[in-house]
């Protein structure tokens, strides 16, 4: 064993080990567009609301559409949708927000269920490899019966082999899908709470900036 490659390691599993290791890869993708897409979501989220808050305090609504125009992101289509109602009433604004929030709602879990999928199916090829590799084995031990030859350990090492590296990595991947599963829905809660809040501090502070005498109205 010290003198197999990582090809040829991977060869012993099996056919079922090339559609485990394409869905390993299209796993490792969507992990990394779905971390860069929530973390731009909480970066521009916090920039953008510094940006927004400071024109609405000056009671300079364009310059907030304008920052909320530049952004092009999630917060900015939400911050907008409240913005362009300035002046109206207080729940009109929230719904506005709240309808922007439930329209991007799919955005944010797209490739989710991909992720769910990968998760489910990766442990069942591993399955599948090990049935395939036992069902080899078992068929090499009915072929020496026949003829009345002694199986040796050699004769049924690659079924062998076959089973427990596909299951193997099967499971490997399987795994790594439900704990990314699990981790972008937590993610994708606390985005939507986040954007939920951004939304209500941003119609309290316009409703405090229409209403108050002092223009240096804090946050």
């Amino acid at each position: 064993m010290t003198d197999i490659t990582v090809w040829q390691f991977f060869l012993m599993g099996g056919p079922l080990m090339w559609p485990i290791l394409l869905a390993s890869v299209f796993l490792l993708t969507v992990i990394i567009d779905k971390a860069a897409a929530f973390s731009l979501v909480e970066m521009e989220a916090r920039s953008l609301k510094e940006n927004v808050f400071s024109e609405v305090r000056k009671n300079n609504i364009k310059g907030a559409l304008a920052a909320c125009d530049g952004s092009r992101s999630f917060c900015g289509r939400l911050f907008k949708a409240g913005l362009v109602r300035s002046g109206g009433p207080k729940e009109e604004i929230a719904r506005a927000m709240e309808e922007v929030v439930a329209f991007e709602m799919p955005r944010l879990e797209k490739t989710m269920p991909a992720i769910a999928t990968i998760s489910q199916v990766a442990p069942l090829l591993g399955l599948l490899g090990t049935i395939l590799g036992l069902g080899s084995t078992f068929h090499i031990i009915q072929v020496h019966a026949q003829a009345l030859n002694p199986v040796t350990v050699e004769d049924i090492a690659a079924g062998v082999w076959q089973s427990l590296i596909s299951t193997v990595f099967g499971l490997i991947v399987g795994i790594t899908a439900i704990l990314t599963y699990n981790y972008f829905v937590t993610r994708l809660h606390l985005a939507v709470r986040g954007m939920e809040k951004n939304a209500a501090d941003l119609v309290n502070f316009m409703m405090r900036i229409s209403d108050a005498a002092d223009p240096d109205v804090r946050e």
